[in-house]
């Protein structure tokens, strides 16, 4: 076999390898990975932050860093968490749903997910209705997730008494956010004081 073509016949063979190259790519998620960052809410109790990670790896997420805020606690006494990941564009949204489905409690998922606020206040028998229930209710929906909770029940929690809820909702989604909150206050025969919208006196 000439030179030339030994050469002819090492392109071609690249060529193979390189269309092999490519059919892989594109099965294993097309596109080349991104980061992302996911934020998370975790029980102080042993195996969960592991419980969290699990999901991540098993649906094609790779670890890049994890930041344990221990000292921070959230308004449900929970411990934030901060993952950054990389994996193809299009398994993301896969990882943040499998994350939900075992349990685990996403704040943020993205730069972009959550990134207005909204502030309200429910008023009525909040203890008696089971507060913990109304908040996992609101967490439980893709719209909105809870950011703060201050209570108030100066004349006891078997008393009226009344919440501030902050709540980080998806661009776009704020109405959506509000309409859940009026069906769950619904439910539980609460009064919702919303915020005034512009151009509201």
């Amino acid at each position: 076999m000439t030179d030339a073509a030994r050469n002819d016949a090492a392109r071609e063979e690249a060529g193979v390898a390189d269309a092999d190259a490519e059919a892989r790519q594109e099965t294993d998620g097309g596109e080349r990975p991104q980061a992302h960052t996911v934020r998370l809410e975790l029980a102080d109790e042993p195996g969960q932050l592991l419980a969290a990670l699990k999901p991540i790896a098993e649906n094609g997420g790779n670890l890049l860093s994890i930041f344990h805020e221990r000292g921070n606690i959230t308004p449900r006494g929970r411990i934030p968490v901060e993952v950054d990941l990389e994996c193809p564009p299009d398994r993301f949204e896969g990882i943040v749903d499998a994350l939900r489905t075992e349990g685990i409690t996403v704040i943020q998922a993205g730069a972009e997910r959550y990134g207005e606020e909204l502030n309200i206040l429910l008023v009525g028998h909040l203890v008696d209705t089971d507060l913990s229930d109304t908040l996992h209710r609101i967490e439980r929906s893709t719209e909105a997730s809870l950011s703060d909770l201050s209570l108030s029940a100066p004349e006891g929690t078997d008393q009226p008494s009344s919440a501030r809820l902050r709540l980080a909702t998806r661009p776009g989604e704020t109405e959506n956010a509000l309409a859940l909150v009026r069906e769950i206050a619904a439910d539980k025969e609460l009064h919702v004081i919303e915020p005034l919208t512009e151009g509201s006196k």
